[in-house]
């Protein structure tokens, strides 16, 4: 897709709130063809005699217009204009009231760029699309302003793309190795270090939680670790740590079939931390961000670790197995301590597909959040509004920590299934040193879904690195 600021040519368009009182002629033609209301997503394309035709964009209720119903309203302009296979548009903007100049031109931008993500590589037969030109005016600013917010909206749609093509990738093209390797690619051009640990040093580092979720497979592990210096001049670092699972079939306390499917989504977290690490690179994000992977496969072996187990970790703690389908608790223990303590990171994230619990309670409209510092979720928060990403804090009561006491070892990795997205955080928690501030986000609804939501696709979404972004912006 190509951006021409105040060029002119192909379809033109207008922009309709639902309930609008003056009507155009292209208005009451589609009102009297389809009903046409101006509905928030609602489109309707007719050709006109000069042969570039009219595209009709509703904006729905005036009162309720913000940035992520513009991100809908152009994601469906774009899907119309491909379907129809049109080349270039026309777009005059204006001034909506309460809302950012800069912000809604980014919010057009995104909501187009939404419309041209598809994961289509192994269709041996694909729809040609051409690309689409974009000549968007908006009379009322500078130039430079509108070329600012179209530039922001390529740079997070790029590392939103790239989260989704790693998660959507089949586990035999996306594994712990490969997964590697392609971070290094994404991220040293833009100068972030990617340091990536292999078995022996993982081993050596003293991560036996995480190589005991690896065990099964015969793809071998990796600690993936990436360095973005923004701000040299200062001292403190946020890390991020994704759930890196690149197949999980449960192990011993195996999966069924169905639920194994897509089960080469379960990195998530790894690729919106890669995702969110390209943004920051192309925008140049005054902040200090360090992400961390533990990238592995969960499968069954005769070396595989099984329910019963007692297994050591980094932090020195001791942990029985009660369930091996709770294996990305294992390796965000390890990472999570690795990050707040080895890498001195000052406060962190983590982001997993963590709980089936989760898509209960919160579906796949909503991410779980936990955290043992109300401020630094606060930020987080604020930061995901802003990206149209909905966030919903759940207790981090202690008496649900209860659930996760052993009484052969330190603490078990499983609190049952009642409240268990809660149990969960919890005990990704007890690995966290010195009680940094800390946030956990429960992914499992969000980062791969059934059906389309308004601009997102089925299958990956990317979901959350714009709320990085934003939260280091």
């Amino acid at each position: 897709m190509k951006f021409i600021v105040n060029g002119s040519g192909g379809v033109t368009t207008e922009l309709v709130f639902q309930g609008q009182v003056d009507i155009t002629d292209c208005r009451q033609y589609a009102n009297d063809k389809v009903d046409f209301q101006g509905k928030l997503g609602e489109v309707f394309f007719f050709p006109s005699l000069s042969g570039e035709g009219h595209l009709l964009i509703g904006l729905g209720q005036a009162e309720n217009l913000g940035y992520d119903q513009l991100r809908e309203a152009f994601f469906s302009a774009g899907r119309e204009l491909d379907k129809y296979r049109l080349p270039e548009v026309e777009i005059e903007l204006t001034v909506f009231t309460g809302l950012s100049n800069g912000k809604v031109i980014e919010a057009v931008a995104e909501g187009l760029l939404q419309s041209s993500y598809r994961f289509d590589k192994y269709k041996t037969e694909k729809k040609a699309s051409p690309e689409l030109t974009v000549n968007l005016t908006f009379p009322t600013e500078e130039v430079s302003v509108i070329n600012d917010g179209i530039s922001r909206a390529e740079k997070l749609i790029a590392g939103i793309f790239l989260a989704r093509d790693l998660v959507n990738e089949p586990s035999c093209v996306i594994y712990p190795e490969t997964l590697a390797l392609k971070a290094k690619e994404a991220l040293e051009p833009l100068g972030i270090k990617v340091t990536v640990y292999e078995e022996d040093e993982i081993r050596e580092i003293g991560l036996h939680a995480f190589l005991n979720v690896s065990l099964g497979s015969a793809k071998r592990p990796r600690l993936i670790v990436m360095e973005y210096k923004g701000d040299p001049d200062s001292a403190e670092c946020t890390g991020v740590v994704g759930k890196g699972l690149t197949y999980d079939a449960g192990g011993y306390s195996l999966k069924p079939s169905d639920s194994m499917r897509t089960m080469y989504s379960d990195m998530g977290g790894a690729g919106t931390v890669i995702g969110m690490m390209l943004v920051l690179g192309k925008m140049k994000v005054k902040a200090n961000v360090t992400g961390v992977i533990a990238a592995c496969e969960n499968l069954i072996s005769g070396g595989a670790y099984k329910p019963g187990d007692v297994i050591r970790s980094l932090s020195g703690k001791t942990i029985e197995i009660d369930n091996t389908d709770a294996e990305g608790r294992l390796t965000l223990a390890d990472a999570v301590y690795y990050a707040s303590k080895h890498l001195n990171c000052d406060r962190v994230i983590d982001l997993a597909t963590l709980t089936g619990a989760c898509l209960i309670a919160l579906g796949e409209e909503y991410s779980a959040a936990i955290t043992n510092n109300a401020a630094f979720l606060a930020g987080v928060k604020a930061a995901a509004e802003a990206a149209g990403e909905r966030v919903w804090e759940l207790p981090n009561d202690k008496d649900f920590a209860k659930r996760n006491e052993s009484k052969i070892a330190d603490i078990k990795n499983s609190g049952g299934r009642l409240g268990g997205t809660i149990s969960a955080g919890q005990f990704i928690e007890a690995f966290l040193y010195d009680d940094k501030p800390w946030v956990h986000l429960d992914i499992a609804g969000t980062a791969f879904i059934d059906k389309p939501q308004h601009y997102l696709p089925a299958g990956a979404t990317g979901i959350h690195v714009k709320t990085l972004v934003n939260l280091f912006s």
